[in-house]
């Protein structure tokens, strides 16, 4: 396995001690991490290498790689770096419920996507996370815990409304990197399709909405993708919620017992459970107080 390709030194990089400090003109890890994001901030992923970081800093590539052995853990390492920034985590319950709180960090990591197009561009199933990572990933499992999902689906649903966010980043990136290599902007280039909207009378539909504003003033595609995906959690929480209603057993003998219209929940299936019970109750002696 090449040293690029690595992943075990990738975790020891991710996972170094603090105090990666330098002296004030030489190289460090932190450094050379920041430059990258600088880098990548402004040209895209495309735009960055060992030798661009190099450039930047004014030292040369091979001087790069006694800190970091590639590209592979440079981006890595960029990636936990940026997620340092969707720090001031409010706790789960306070002030906000499991909904609020999940809305917040999805917004945050949509935020980060934002200021960091490049992200998108190197999404994948293999990147090893690290410590900026971890913790926000365990901030958002932690706002749906207790709400009544099963351990698979709590990852489930983070993970969901995670690609969520992911895939809305995407079209950002995409969006950047075409206009870095036509140098026209995605208005402009829409501006001038008239050839094309020429086209579209005979299709009734599109037609319609066209006509009738629908794309002048478009829904947020990121506000109301993020609410219909919360609404389809909230149903399963709501689903968890009455199954336990339901699933009720009588205290005596074990049977399930229909969920109670009204009153308080029925601890007993039957009469005869609960005289059951209450002469188990009266033959069992009290335990000696002290």
């Amino acid at each position: 396995m090449a040293v690029e390709e690595d992943p075990d030194r990738t975790v020891e990089l991710l996972w170094r001690e603090p105090g990666d400090a330098a002296p004030r003109r030489g190289l460090s890890v932190g450094a050379i991490v920041r430059a990258a994001v600088e880098i990548a901030d402004a040209a895209g992923i495309e735009g960055l290498s060992m030798r661009s970081v190099g450039e930047r800093l004014g030292f040369t590539s091979m001087s790069l790689y006694r800190h970091v052995p590639g590209k592979a853990q440079l981006i890595d390492l960029m990636c936990d770096m940026v997620m340092a920034e969707t720090g001031g985590t409010t706790p789960p319950g306070t002030p906000y419920g499991w909904r609020e709180a999940l809305t917040e960090w999805a917004r945050r990591g949509w935020a980060l996507g934002r200021r960091h197009p490049w992200l998108a561009e190197v999404r994948g199933i293999r990147h090893v996370p690290g410590p900026n990572s971890i913790a926000d990933f365990e901030y958002a499992l932690s706002t749906v815990k207790g709400i009544g999902l099963t351990p698979a689906e709590m990852i489930a649903v983070v993970g969901l409304v995670g690609r969520f966010v992911d895939s809305e980043a995407t079209r950002v990136a995409e969006v950047a990197r075409a206009e870095r290599r036509t140098g026209v902007s995605e208005e402009e280039w829409w501006g001038a399709r008239e050839s094309l909207f020429e086209k579209l009378g005979r299709y009734p539909t599109l037609t319609y909405i066209w006509e009738a504003g629908g794309y002048d003033e478009p829904e947020d595609s990121f506000e109301f993708g993020l609410r219909r995906v919360l609404d389809g959690v909230e149903a399963l929480v709501r689903e968890r919620d009455e199954k336990r209603d339901e699933s009720r057993l009588c205290a005596m003998c074990g049977k399930r017992m229909d969920r109670a219209e009204a009153g308080r929940p029925r601890a007993y299936c039957s009469r005869a459970c609960q005289q059951r019970a209450y002469r188990r109750r009266r033959s069992t002696p009290e335990p000696d107080r002290p």
